[in-house]
């Protein structure tokens, strides 16, 4: 007798979908619509984004939920508010104020204090994040209102702008970094480098590598992209029948006098993604595999 659940009442379908999340939603509560809207349960997503954020989220669907990992390590860029003189126990405004300060800042002030944290940086995980201490989620452990010593981690900011609005404490920023970059981390540490506090408002993502808003749809009106879409940011190499042979039983290919990861494509279907190690093109990941 087979599983309640099983794959012969999964729809099949595999590939891309980017979605543009709105507020008020989980990441997974996006991957259980999509689920219901497909007809499948192979979806994943590849990043988190905050309940109150907005803007891209990137998923896999059926043989695109294997290339994920290779979606969710490029660099993000995001919009957002940074609301000076005051924290909150959040970093941003969800949270409760924990303290208020007065501040009396100029552009200029803000625009280099901004500048101090490009580059490559150490930040410290906020108490509400997805990371693991001790194999329990940071965010767990702070429901229970317990805060633990987190240790910093590195992460590269490579552009941060920011812009004065009507109100003088509040400033519009513009970020590029790499992921695992807490875009809450910074504006709670600017406001502090800047001689009091400040926490973040109106996060909105609009790019994923170069998954920008205008390939991101509504949830009500889903386009699935092929599989392949999930690596438009790595090189293609294009391979005959012969050597999709190989690659499907994960023989390495060679010799590569290049670096890093490439997709490899036969008629015009990614079929693994290899990288070079050794003078070798060696399988990192083989889609037919299980």
């Amino acid at each position: 007798m087979g599983r309640r659940g099983s794959s012969r009442n999964d729809s099949g379908v595999s590939g891309c979908v980017v979605v543009d999340k709105p507020a008020g939603m989980t990441s997974h509560d996006v991957v259980d619509v999509i689920r219901k809207k497909l007809g499948t349960r192979k979806v994943g997503h590849a990043g988190t984004l905050d309940p109150d954020a907005t803007g891209v989220l990137v998923l896999g669907i059926g043989k695109g939920t294997k290339l994920l990992q290779f979606v969710t390590g490029v660099d993000k860029t995001y919009d957002g508010e940074i609301v000076f003189g005051s924290a909150t126990s959040t970093l941003d405004a969800s949270g409760e104020v924990t303290g208020t300060f007065e501040m009396s800042l100029t552009p200029e002030q803000v625009r280099a204090g901004a500048e101090r944290f490009v580059g490559d940086i150490l930040q410290i995980p906020p108490m509400v994040s997805s990371v693991k201490v001790g194999g329990k989620r940071l965010h767990e452990l702070a429901r229970e209102g317990i805060e633990i010593e987190r240790d910093p981690r590195p992460v590269t900011v490579r552009r941060f702008d920011t812009e004065p609005t009507d109100d003088p404490l509040v400033y519009r920023a513009s970020i590029d970094c790499s992921s695992g970059t807490y875009i809450r981390t910074l504006a709670a540490d600017l406001g502090a480098a800047l001689g009091g506090g400040a926490h973040l408002r109106a996060l909105r993502r609009t790019a994923v590598g170069s998954f920008g808003l205008d390939r991101a749809d509504d949830l009500d009106q889903l386009k699935v992209g092929p599989v392949s879409e999930l690596l438009r940011d790595m090189p293609l190499l294009e391979v005959d029948e012969v050597v999709a042979a190989q690659v499907a039983n994960g023989r390495s290919l060679g010799p590569s006098a290049g670096s890093g990861q490439v997709a490899i494509g036969h008629q015009g279907e990614v079929i693994a993604v290899y990288e070079a190690r050794d003078g070798q093109l060696r399988a990192v990941k083989v889609l037919n595999a299980e």
